[in-house]
């Protein structure tokens, strides 16, 4: 007896349009409310950015696989165009400092100035090579295009996430990688503390058992300021060896 194939029952596709999970593309939305931190741009605030954020996914609708979740896809398109808008309005011209090892900045309560551990004067300016060639190269361009000068929004230094919005992130692991072959294991375990787990001398003198004798000196004062000034050369000649620097937004070495 021949056997008979019966066509299996297919199941019923959804089709949920853009209106019906305007809902949930809120809800995604905002919940990245709170890691916005662009505010030297005064034309664009993030009101302005879910606007941009939904017009893209509305274009984009036809390509959710309607048999998966929803959540995974919008976020996907979210950071990706969180990504593409920092970086258009801000990533492209803002000064090297930016998750840069040496930045020093704090909350505005506590400075307006940006603060560096590389630089002779404890200030971000022209002495550390990579700021120069800013200032040389894309000055102009970020002050034409920011509203505010970011010497007031020193957080937003601060508090720009890891995933870096152009290769800078590239060039100082670079550095940290090379940092970490041309000094010692236990001088690099310090900079390590320092530069890359940004503990505060207090804690790096702790971790390392120093101690000092003067009155009125944290431990570890003498042996910590040494270090930073080794540290600080031996980056200088790093940077100068492997020609690390930041052009076009691209690192090239």
């Amino acid at each position: 007896m021949q056997e008979v194939n019966y066509p299996r029952k297919l199941k019923n596709k959804p089709n949920f349009t853009y209106e019906d999970k305007s809902d949930t593309i809120d809800i995604e939305l905002a919940k990245r409310r709170n890691k916005w931190f662009l505010y030297s741009v005064a034309w664009i605030d993030f009101d302005d950015v879910c606007q941009i954020i939904r017009s893209h996914i509305f274009a984009k609708w036809s390509q959710w696989d309607q048999e998966r979740a929803l959540e995974p896809w919008l976020n996907r398109i979210i950071s990706n165009q969180l990504k593409n808008i920092l970086r258009n309005n801000y990533g492209n011209y803002v000064r090297p400092c930016l998750n840069c090892p040496f930045n020093q900045s704090g909350p505005p309560s506590t400075t307006s100035e940006g603060l560096c551990a590389f630089t002779s004067n404890g200030l971000q300016c022209n002495e550390c090579p990579l700021y120069a060639k800013w200032e040389v190269t894309k000055k102009d361009a970020y002050n034409t295009k920011m509203a505010l000068a970011l010497e007031n929004h020193a957080h937003e230094v601060n508090s720009m996430p890891q995933d870096s919005l152009w290769n800078m992130e590239e060039s100082i692991n670079k550095i940290h990688g090379y940092m970490k072959e041309e000094i010692a294991e236990k001088k690099y375990k310090i900079y390590k503390m320092l530069y890359i787990d940004y503990l505060e001398e207090s804690e790096v003198a702790l971790a390392m058992g120093y101690k000092t004798s003067e009155k009125g000196r944290t431990a570890g004062y003498k042996q910590i300021r040494n270090l930073k000034k080794f540290f600080k050369e031996k980056v200088e000649n790093i940077i100068e060896k492997y020609d690390i620097v930041i052009h076009g937004g691209t690192s090239t070495y």
